[in-house]
């Protein structure tokens, strides 16, 4: 066959096709460090591109200013010693400056949250590139973000769970790093993140927790509040579970192991460290009972300070009040052991005491239970007086506000209580007040200055005296009668009320000295005619009102 057949039969290309192959082989190895080169460019345009959207986006992101709820405050409510009573507000939170916070605390949850806080830049990026993931794969959320990252998430950014929400936190936390300091960053966090029981903030779950400010807790108390950030709603039962603190017993351990290795705390402060003893959750009834004090104590306030119980409730004011909790607390516990009535006769028993010749209530039990009855028997329940008033005849020339008492023919247990604290002060009386101060920021911004009149002179107040039998007279007062010279046992209250015998519809008992002028007041309603409404009724004589009266004031007084 001939060359040209050849070609007819194979075709044209036939003879060439093995050079042509051989061609783009060796074409591609000429050209391949080429390719390499234009996507190494690719690849660094794109890492430029990166480099300066990020750039760009970090100095177009603003630091966003806190969430309102995150610097409302709430106010809080103390006793005249300093024990942590309630408080009012949208938020149990209130601020406090780092320098109000013990070192050990704030080691403590640099140890539980973030150990390289003092030296990273704000972000952990691990915890980002895991976070990134859980996202994109429907994960549960992840942990583990920096102090600032929590802080930024917390205060400064909505809850959402997105990609984009995860890069705003980086780079502001990232910018918040590098233009404010860590004790800033600090701060901020510790006065906004959650520990449970409702607290935000060291400040509130200090009060919740252990009933203290944030500048008393111990380093014991410190290492629990900070194991307690981790899951604050599960660990807020600690305490009153004992699954939820043997678990939280265990996470302190680390915590104060972990403080110990940086030296945060002395291989003595950790041996000696005890966990600590919480205060009960959810709170009992005696504590529920304190919101009666509370409603008196925030009116005031406000009045005082010229705004509304509104804007005081979240004013981050701290209220001072008069109350003695110990007296509080001892006076509901012996005015609830009354039985009560029958047939839906209900017994109602008001005790209030308050410091003759200055007017600061000490103690002032308005009712049983404030969820089923927030109207205050102490100091707005009408009480018939009977003979209780009786000391007083004859006395029309009093001065106001006593004349005005004594022409009542129900008044308050408070407004009793303060007429025998007049007799108690040789005839001044003085205005009764539960807000000794009030202070905002460290600043006091209201400080109690007691109203002193004299509305009896000094005969009077000494008949007064005589007639009542229920303390030292006021002569005897003037001379500096021992205010303990009179044991509680040996302690004699005038006795009086309405009614008598099975018809007894009031009972009064008051006692006094110097010290104190504490009156009890016992009465009793049942269902009105009308839905919603009561009616007087009579107390039941078991057990006998003269005698439960009397005991409760016997029991006050000795405490």
């Amino acid at each position: 066959m001939s060359a040209t057949e050849n070609e007819t039969e194979n075709g044209p290309g036939a003879a060439k096709h093995p050079r042509t192959r051989t061609s783009l082989r060796i074409r591609f190895r000429r050209t391949r460090g080429r390719r390499l080169r234009r996507l190494l460019y690719a690849f660094l345009a794109l890492i430029a591109t990166l480099c300066a959207a990020a750039v760009v986006a970090y100095r177009l992101t603003p630091i966003p200013k806190p969430h309102p709820e995150t610097v409302t405050q709430s106010t809080v409510f103390l006793d005249s010693g300093g024990a942590y009573l309630g408080r009012r507000g949208p938020v149990d939170r209130q601020d406090v400056p780092l320098a109000a916070v013990p070192r050990h605390v704030q080691e403590a949850v640099i140890a539980a949250e973030n150990r390289s806080f003092r030296t990273d830049s704000g972000i952990s990026p691990r915890a980002i590139a895991r976070a990134t993931l859980a996202t994109l794969t429907g994960d549960d959320p992840q942990g583990g973000s920096t102090i600032t990252q929590q802080y930024v998430k917390n205060a400064l950014l909505s809850p959402e769970r997105s990609l984009s929400r995860k890069a705003r936190e980086a780079l502001v936390a990232i910018k918040l790093d590098r233009t404010r300091s860590k004790d800033e960053i600090l701060e901020g966090y510790l006065n906004t993140v959650y520990f449970g029981r409702g607290a935000a903030g060291i400040q509130s779950a200090a009060r919740n927790y252990f009933g203290v400010d944030a500048k008393n807790l111990t380093v014991a108390q410190g290492a629990a509040l900070a194991s307690i950030v981790n899951i604050p709603s599960y660990y807020e039962k600690a305490g009153s579970d004992r699954k939820v603190t043997a678990k939280l017993a265990d996470r302190w351990e680390w915590v104060l192991d972990a403080m110990a290795a940086s030296g945060s705390i002395t291989a003595k402060q950790r041996a000696g460290a005890r966990f600590p003893a919480f205060r009960f959750y959810p709170p009992g009834d005696t504590e529920g009972q304190r919101q009666y004090l509370i409603d008196v104590a925030a009116k005031e306030a406000a009045d005082r300070l010229g705004i509304t119980e509104d804007q005081l409730a979240s004013g981050g004011y701290s209220v001072t009040t008069t109350f003695d909790l110990a007296l509080q607390d001892r006076a509901t516990q012996l005015a609830q052991e009354h039985p009560g009535g029958k047939d839906g006769v209900r017994v109602h028993t008001a005790v209030v005491g308050l410091m003759p010749g200055d007017g600061a209530v000490r103690l002032l039990y308005g009712g049983s239970d404030y969820a089923r009855q927030p109207f205050n028997d102490a100091v707005s329940g009408a009480v018939e007086a009977g003979t209780v008033l009786d000391p007083f005849k004859g006395m029309e020339r009093a001065g106001e506000p006593l004349r005005r008492l004594l022409r009542t023919a129900a008044p308050t247990p408070l407004n009793l209580a303060s007429a025998y604290a007049t007799v108690a002060a040789n005839g001044k009386h003085a205005t009764p007040y539960t807000v000794a101060r009030i202070t905002q920021e460290g600043r006091t911004v209201y400080r109690a200055r007691p109203e002193v009149r004299r509305v009896l002179d000094e005969k009077e107040a000494f008949v007064a005296g005589l007639r009542t039998g229920a303390g030292p007279t006021p002569a005897a007062i003037g001379a500096g009668t021992d205010i303990g010279a009179v044991p509680a046992e040996a302690k004699v209250f005038a006795t009086g009320g309405a009614g008598g015998g099975i018809t007894r519809r009031t009972v009064w008992t008051t006692g006094y000295d110097r010290r104190l002028a504490l009156t009890v007041a016992l009465f009793a309603d049942r269902p009105g005619a009308k839905k919603g409404t009561t009616a007087p009724a009579r107390l039941p004589n078991d057990p006998s009102p003269t005698e439960f009266a009397q005991g409760v004031a016997a029991g006050v007084w000795g405490h």
